[in-house]
């Protein structure tokens, strides 16, 4: 049975990759972004199946009335993808006021408005899905990222909570969390900090050496069945990360995390009182 699917930043990279996927076989897709120009040959292609909105996740009320605009096109929506975000390189302290606020606008406070926004639809027909696109850097962090790394954390936080709030209205929530990929998600779509600290040289150095190796970028193509298995699952996961160096980090991080947490847990119990 088709399905209609709701997903923002469906200009480029992951969005518009998953988009023609879910258009291929059969789905109704309402394809969100800044410029719709980039999903034309969507529409040549598919028709009447894909409605493509021009959206800007930071301005509330336009997600109300995108919203709005596809449950009178589409009838409902059955699966929210919250893809749009972006990348902002450089070190914490070298980041300023209005990059740090315009990262977690788009990353964070996007992401709830859009899924506020798709919730009542979700509660009034009791189903939906929540897929929000996180990172496992929302689960650990890198340098030079410090500030998309704090946006994904506290994306986690949020769906987390949402999830426990309406699963019993029949909604579900999933957390993708995928490690770097082969998109232009490091290039063209990210943003670097003005400031430029003589002192980070040696940080930055390290991260860029570690961003030549090609076996840390995984294949986008790859990621299509995991996510078709994912809104078509019965049962989905809350949290599903994408890719192997993803999947390894998080392994070795969880154990060592249980670790310290035990070595520390009589200290942890006796400050209860």
């Amino acid at each position: 049975m088709s399905k209609i699917i709701f997903i923002t930043g469906a200009s480029k990279g992951f969005g518009k990759l998953w988009a023609e996927a879910f258009l291929k076989r059969g789905d109704k897709v309402a394809a969100t972004a800044r410029n719709t120009e980039s999903l034309q040959d969507l529409v040549e292609t598919y028709g009447q199946n894909i409605l493509p909105l021009k959206l800007d996740v930071t301005n509330r009320e336009e997600v109300l009335e995108t919203v709005a605009k596809i449950d009178k096109h589409f009838g409902s929506i059955d699966v929210l993808i919250n893809n749009a975000g972006f990348g902002l390189f450089g070190t914490t302290e070298e980041t300023s006021e209005a990059e740090a606020r315009q990262q977690m606008e788009t990353n964070f406070f996007g992401s709830l408005w859009v899924t506020q926004a798709v919730l009542p639809l979700f509660r009034k027909q009791k189903s939906g899905h929540i897929i929000q696109i996180s990172s496992f850097l929302g689960l650990t962090t890198l340098p030079l990222l410090g500030l998309y790394n704090a946006s994904k954390f506290a994306v986690e936080g949020l769906i987390e909570t949402i999830a426990s709030e309406v699963a019993h209205l029949g909604i579900k929530a999933t957390l993708i969390e995928p490690n770097g990929y082969a998109t232009d998600w490091a290039g063209a779509s990210a943003t670097q900090t003005s400031s430029d600290i003589e002192d980070y040289a040696p940080v930055r150095k390290a991260f860029a050496e570690t961003g030549e190796n090609p076996d840390i970028w995984g294949n986008p193509q790859a990621t299509v069945a995991p996510i078709l298995q994912v809104v078509d699952s019965e049962n989905p996961p809350l949290r599903l990360l994408l890719g192997k160096i993803a999947f390894h980090a998080m392994e070795q991080i969880y154990a060592q995390r249980l670790k310290d947490i035990t070595d520390w847990k009589e200290v942890s119990i006796a400050a209860h009182g």
